[in-house]
């Protein structure tokens, strides 16, 4: 259950990066901190951290934090895939290598 909460923190850590880029993306096509555009997807975008935030406190007071943090490293493969399939980014061949260098030593940090 703590490692399922905690991937789920990565997910909301992920989804928050990716709101991030929509309200900037918002910003730069209305040219206003105040559009109500920009404010929604920037609030969510804080609002996800916020809760994210407090259930990794959770989780962090169930498990140590060097079995935890390796998890955080998925961002690392999920805020790309994200980012293709909303902002049509492109990747290479180099990328899917260092994915599958960040997968083997997320396994092997919290198997540790």
């Amino acid at each position: 259950m703590i490692y399922f909460v905690a991937v789920l923190c990565v997910i909301g850590i992920a989804g928050g990066q990716i709101l991030f880029k929509l309200s900037a993306s918002a910003l730069h096509k209305s040219g206003s901190i105040f559009d109500s555009q920009t404010l929604i997807i920037l609030f969510s975008a804080f609002a996800l951290y916020g809760v994210t935030t407090i259930a990794w406190v959770w989780v962090l007071q169930k498990i140590d934090l060097g079995k935890a943090y390796p998890l955080m490293a998925m961002a690392f493969i999920l805020v790309p895939i994200g980012s293709h399939f909303i902002f049509g980014e492109k990747f290479s061949y180099q990328y899917f290598l260092g994915v599958a260098l960040i997968s083997v030593g997320i396994v092997v940090a919290v198997k540790a």
